[in-house]
């Protein structure tokens, strides 16, 4: 019993204060996000609120990644923006059932092992590229501001960097026993009141809800034309949740230096997506940016995301008076911070020292989830290159060496390295046809595989060029894997010759 409530602890709160303060950083950090990406999407601010409260309660007791933070996102707002606008919210709850039923069945296929595909140039570049796109979603808030917007800034970062910085140099720890976030947010709404600044204020941003939600199925009518009509944006939508949330997770598990359960992750956001679509809440996926700020200030656990979803509702109910009040500035310092703390800047050092080939998907990357503002587009651009780049690396490494023996006249080819579509040719290219023509020969791949189609059409065209030549042919060395392929595709290296056998 024992030993299950210490694991149950571990798991959902290592440091209960410590937990508490971090998930109320993470909620300050999603409020203008959150906002901005429900107007993305063409909804009420309600509508992101909501699901933001949803999916953070039902995520924590269902995620596979503690301490990691899941809300609405900007990733899926822009997918699900032309549904709304074409067929109104109602069909977007019911595709985020949809989605979320996808997200279920993606989780319990245990596909959360296809993350492996992704490279670690890919997953910086998505990390870096994220913390541009946080960072330049700042800029209109700053756009023709007045001096003292500036200067509110410059003392939340002050604040926010100042005091952990001081607590450390004074031996305080009292400075650092509340996330310096919290104090921005508390000073400069303070200090704006009593110097009667017109700052722009969390008001402003849109209409925040003053009731809880509640429980209501998509008002859509049950057919096959409204199957049609969500099917490929819920596909969508779950297609870029998964890819970020796994992603996001990959993030904090280095971060944290634990890991996580990637199938129970994509499990526990279906759940949390059919949730929120059934309580009038966006589809979302995982923050990367406020699961940065979380773990940066504390949080190890799930009760930091219960938490930030607790707070958010706390604050945009009962406290809304006191919450519309906050200048946007205190919360554009605190994304400031939170995108200087997601950006990799470990990456610009080792740009030169890393192959070019991981530098350019990394960069790449970058590039097209910026010029996209799509996150899913650059990791696919990211995962594509880099499986280009590993089929050119690789398809390099053939070899093809030519030996005659002068007692028989046979020549000998000796091939080395791995056949497939992209060394297909090249492989091809390497046999001297004519040079051999009228000579025994023997083609030994037993330092050789033949992967695919493809490699076995070569081989096979290899062979019919030297009969034609009149060479008698001889294989040897296939291994099994590469005999059966042969095997099944038939032709003339089948194995109707020597090919078709395993020769020691």
């Amino acid at each position: 019993m024992s030993s299950f409530l210490t694991r149950l602890r571990a798991e959902w709160a290592p440091s209960i204060p410590r937990e508490l303060l971090a998930g109320a950083v993470a909620t300050f950090a999603l409020i203008p996000e959150v906002i901005a990406f429900s107007f993305v999407a063409g909804v009420d601010p309600a509508v992101g609120l909501f699901a933001s409260f949803v999916i953070s309660i039902v995520i924590a007791f269902t995620g596979g990644r503690p301490a990691m933070v899941s809300a609405a996102a900007g990733s899926v707002a822009l997918v699900a923006a032309p549904l709304v606008q074409s067929h109104g919210l109602g069909y977007l709850l019911a595709a985020g059932l949809l989605a979320g039923a996808v997200q279920v069945v993606f989780g319990l296929l245990k596909l959360g092992v296809l993350m492996r595909f992704v490279s670690s140039s890919v997953r910086t570049g998505f990390v870096n590229a994220l913390a541009v796109l946080i960072f330049a979603a700042q800029l209109p808030h700053l756009h023709g501001a007045a001096p003292a917007t500036w200067a509110m800034l410059a003392l939340g970062l002050a604040i926010i960097y100042g005091l952990p910085w001081l607590g450390r140099v004074l031996r305080l720890p009292a400075l650092s026993a509340v996330p310096s976030p919290l104090i921005c947010v508390v000073a400069l709404t303070l200090l704006a009141s009593w110097l009667g600044l017109r700052l722009p204020t969390v008001a402003d941003l849109g209409n925040l809800p003053d009731a809880l939600p509640l429980f209501a199925l998509p008002q859509v009518p049950v057919s096959l034309d409204t199957l049609r009509i969500i099917l490929l944006p819920a596909l969508a939508i779950a297609m870029v949740g998964l890819l970020e949330s796994v992603l996001t997770a990959a993030v904090v598990d280095e971060m944290t230096e634990t890991p996580s359960n990637k199938n129970r992750e994509c499990t526990g956001l279906g759940l949390a997506n059919i949730a929120a679509s059934l309580f009038g809440g966006i589809a979302g996926c995982g923050m990367i940016g406020q699961a940065v700020g979380n773990v940066k200030y504390g949080g190890r656990g799930r009760l930091s995301t219960l938490f930030a979803g607790v707070f958010l509702l706390i604050l945009m109910v009962s406290l809304k008076d006191w919450v519309s009040q906050v200048p946007v500035i205190a919360l554009v310092a605190i994304m400031v911070m939170v995108s200087a703390e997601t950006f990799d800047w470990k990456s610009l050092g080792t740009l030169v020292r890393h192959p070019r080939m991981s530098s350019a998907v990394m960069l790449a990357t970058v590039a097209v989830t910026i010029g996209t503002h799509n996150l899913a587009a650059g990791v696919a651009a990211g995962v594509v290159l880099s499986g280009v780049f590993f089929a050119f690396k690789v398809s390099r490494m053939l070899q093809v060496r030519a030996v005659d023996d002068a007692a028989t006249g046979q020549r000998t080819w000796h091939v080395s390295g791995q056949v497939f579509f992209a060394s297909a040719d090249a492989f091809i290219e390497a046999f001297d046809v004519l040079g051999a023509e009228g000579r025994p020969v023997c083609i030994d791949v037993t330092h050789a595989h033949f992967w695919d189609v493809t490699a076995v059409a070569a081989l096979d065209k290899v062979v019919e060029r030297l009969r034609h030549h009149g060479c008698a042919v001889q294989v040897v060395g296939l291994n099994e894997a590469s005999a059966v392929l042969v095997d099944r595709m038939g032709g003339d290296a089948a194995p109707a010759g020597p090919l078709g056998r395993r020769d020691s």
